[in-house]
């Protein structure tokens, strides 16, 4: 058997899961989903824990799958951007129902604060721009008409090209373990995951039973 196959324990994979890179076939999935997914083909179940050990789960969106690490954005005073501050790693699953796939990661999760930030922020409609100003994420809202308000005066306030806040910003979760999954006959489903003991260190495939 050709031993660069062996190498990245590729002897048993094929197609839609073959390749040397998680990352180039996170994208090239994504990519497809692009094409069939009605909704927010980049939609993940963001999993994070409390300070009591507590599992949380929300929905967000992934905004780019660099070359070592997956990239979302939120308000950093949020609950979920505690939690991630807190314990320094997360997990995510993105499922896709139409082409009946789903990628899972876990991993280590730093911020992204600086000009990649800004640039995102800046690429965002004007309303939800000033929208990421005015929502104080997670905290109580004794009704709508206050947020509409608030909306209002930072409108006033920031004028037509507000600057990000100092508050909002991305995350970066760089995997020590993704596992791709695709659905199978009689729910014989074929699922490969890769693991690493550190970032950096080689990638570990294995074929798991579904």
């Amino acid at each position: 058997m050709d031993a660069s196959k062996e190498e990245y324990g590729m002897s048993d994979r094929a197609g839609i899961f073959e390749g040397a890179d998680p990352f180039v076939i996170a994208r090239s999935w994504l990519a497809e989903a692009e094409k069939s997914e009605i909704n927010d083909p980049n939609a993940i179940a963001l999993s994070t824990v409390d300070a009591d050990g507590l599992p949380n789960a929300r929905m967000v969106l992934l905004k780019e799958i660099e070359d070592n690490a997956f990239v979302f954005y939120t308000n950093y005073e949020s609950a979920k951007a505690g939690e991630v501050e807190q314990a320094g790693k997360a997990a995510f699953v993105m499922h896709w129902k139409s082409l009946r796939r789903q990628v899972r990661v876990r991993g280590i999760v730093s911020r992204e604060d600086g000009p990649q930030a800004d640039a995102y922020y800046n690429s965002r409609s004007l309303k939800s721009r000033l929208g990421a100003w005015a929502s104080r994420q997670s905290q109580p809202l004794n009704g709508r008409a206050t947020l509409v308000a608030e909306v209002a005066k930072v409108t006033a306030k920031q004028g037509p090209n507000p600057k990000r806040p100092p508050f909002w910003g991305g995350y970066r979760i760089t995997p020590l373990e993704i596992e791709f999954w695709a659905d199978g006959a009689f729910r014989l489903h074929d699922r490969f995951v890769w693991r690493r003991a550190e970032i950096g260190a080689a990638w570990d495939i294995q074929r798991l039973n579904p």
